[in-house]
């Protein structure tokens, strides 16, 4: 059984500080792969910012082709919208559950605002939850303190963000360092976010 940990998000663009974080949670906690599961972008939420699945799709890919537990997931692009995370795990399960074991990875910052997710209880009841640190306003509800399905992972701060990128970007700094070679030469010759 393959223990798989799920790091959701618009990956827009996937940085070395989103790198950093799944490889920590792969090579220092029990799971034995993490799946970058890429969100579509909503039809009702029309951002300008944020690139078509597919070229987002196509940097995590490159961000992660050289990394053999990581890896690239369009798995939520053929659900209904708006995904739900409850909606994605339950497909994967379907699909994969008899030889993957499927968990949820999270910044501290999202389990604060856990209770509020839709079945929430029903994620915490069939599936581990491995939260990193994140430095954020608010209190973690008393509920989720100790509870033997949410795994703190000591992983080191990230204060890294897409949209600092997109935007340092667009006002022409270098942010280079910031990302992989591969997603860098990908977004460069594609001229996104200038």
């Amino acid at each position: 059984m393959k223990k798989i940990g799920l790091y959701f998000g618009t990956f827009n663009p996937i940085h070395i500080g989103h790198m950093i974080i799944a490889n920590h949670m792969v090579e220092f906690s029990d799971l034995d792969e993490v799946w970058f599961v890429v969100t579509p972008q909503s039809p009702f939420k029309a951002k300008k910012s944020l690139l078509a699945d597919n070229h987002r799709y196509q940097m995590v890919y490159e961000a992660t082709k050289d990394y053999p537990k990581l890896k690239p997931s369009n798995i939520e692009f053929g659900l209904p919208q708006p995904n739900y995370t409850i909606h994605t795990l339950v497909h994967l399960n379907e699909k994969y559950g008899s030889d993957h074991a499927f968990c949820l990875i999270m910044g501290e910052d999202n389990l604060k605002g856990f209770h509020k997710w839709k079945n929430y209880e029903v994620i915490l009841s069939d599936y581990d939850v491995y939260v990193y640190p994140r430095i954020s306003e608010g209190e973690i509800e008393h509920r989720f303190k100790g509870h033997p399905k949410i795994h703190k992972v000591d992983a080191p701060i990230m204060e890294i963000s897409s949209t600092f990128i997109r935007k340092s970007h667009k006002e022409g700094k270098n942010i280079r360092p910031l990302l992989t070679d591969s997603v860098w030469k990908y977004m460069d010759e594609m001229n996104f976010y200038r």
